[in-house]
């Protein structure tokens, strides 16, 4: 099985991997106070939160934004699963936008200043799409036939 490396594909996995890898090792140390902000921030919008205490949900999004950061940075991570975690991701952080008051401008998509931070997460959201739609649209994805296009890549071996 050839692994594809697209160069096209590193300036995204290698800002948004540092990114999200930061905002997890951050949160892994977070305090109480820091937990409990998230945590009530997170619970308010997806209520089945609440059933977690604030320490453990915080761990989770740090242990997940860990790792989602890592398989952004990995190589030998295929970028339609990387893609994948980053839509999942980044959906839930606009799904938080969306439900949480004061957030959008009344009866607008439009951000208020409170709400800018989060918005801007929807630049994550197409690039995890960009990258399913591409791993989706690949005409060699038969198993034994994986060629780059020209200049797209470089296909290496696992060896």
């Amino acid at each position: 099985m050839a692994l594809r490396l697209k160069v096209h594909h590193w300036p995204s996995r290698l800002a948004v991997g540092a990114i999200v890898l930061d905002s997890g090792l951050t949160k892994r140390a977070a305090d109480e106070q820091a937990a409990a902000r998230l945590h009530l921030f997170a619970s308010n919008a997806y209520p089945l939160m609440k059933r977690l205490d604030a320490r453990t949900f915080t761990k989770l999004v740090a242990y997940g934004e860990v790792a989602l950061g890592a398989a952004l940075l990995l190589p030998f991570v295929p970028a339609g699963v990387a893609g994948v975690g980053l839509t999942a991701f980044s959906a839930g952080l606009l799904g938080m936008y969306l439900r949480t008051p004061g957030m959008r401008q009344k009866g607008s998509l439009r951000p208020t200043e409170q709400g800018l931070a989060l918005a801007q997460d929807a630049w994550m959201l197409g690039i995890g799409l960009g990258f399913i739609v591409e791993e989706l649209s690949r005409t060699d994805r038969l198993v034994g036939t994986s060629k780059p296009a020209a200049g797209t890549g470089v296909a290496c071996s696992p060896r």
